[in-house]
């Protein structure tokens, strides 16, 4: 009980401060965090599109980060550095952002999500969906769910835990929708089988 109870305390702590630092680092594109905890110090890994801002001259701003993260979680001797992210379109939260920015700003919900699907797997995921519940048309219409994938995406077991994942909300005039993308990164190895690229179909290869 006691070692089930420190993952998931460790778990609600990344949690907090994957949710405090895509607050203050939007500007610099935040993606995810990886958190690896040692005897000696804890490393915060932080993947952003604009690693500069989070630095800041001379390392001023990364270093207030670091301060107020130890004081703020209780976390002993913290040490932030900054990845830049590879690709957005393999970063679910970057992906589901700009889903729920299109979507506020009125753009068609259908042909967004299976554009956005086809660009991902272009960028070459081995398997991505998305999901958008909530007010897709407009207003005075009921609530539904959306959802589009390719490729594959685990449901359930420990290989879930190879699946990015990111829940955004969107808040266009007509009401809110949440936006979940799952995203299977290329290179990924699954113990149970062995996941090739395979070729879109006509109708993701159209979209617009």
């Amino acid at each position: 009980m006691v070692v089930e109870r420190k993952f998931i305390e460790d778990a609600m702590v990344k949690n907090e401060i994957s949710k405090y630092l895509e607050k203050n680092l939007i500007r610099a594109g935040f993606s995810r965090v990886e958190i690896q905890k040692t005897p000696v110090i804890t490393r915060i890994t932080a993947y952003v599109t604009n690693p500069g801002r989070v630095i800041g001259r001379g390392g001023s701003t990364i270093d207030a980060l670091t301060l107020d993260i130890k004081q703020r979680f209780h976390i002993d001797n913290p040490q932030i550095s900054v990845a830049e992210v590879k690709s957005e379109l393999l970063e679910p939260r970057l992906v589901a952002r700009h889903i729920a920015n299109a979507l506020e700003r009125g753009i068609n919900s259908r042909g967004l999500l299976h554009s956005t699907l086809r660009n991902i797997m272009e960028a070459g995921a081995l398997g991505a969906e998305i999901v958008a519940a909530g007010k897709l048309a407009a207003k005075g219409a009921k609530a539904r769910t959306m959802k589009v994938r390719f490729g594959y995406i685990p449901k359930a077991g420990d290989t879930t835990k190879l699946v990015n994942e990111a829940h955004i909300a969107a808040y266009p005039k007509y009401g809110a929708i949440g936006v979940t993308v799952r995203i299977v990164p290329p290179g990924t190895v699954f113990p149970d089988r062995v996941v090739k690229k395979i070729e879109l179909p006509k109708s993701l290869e159209g979209a617009k």
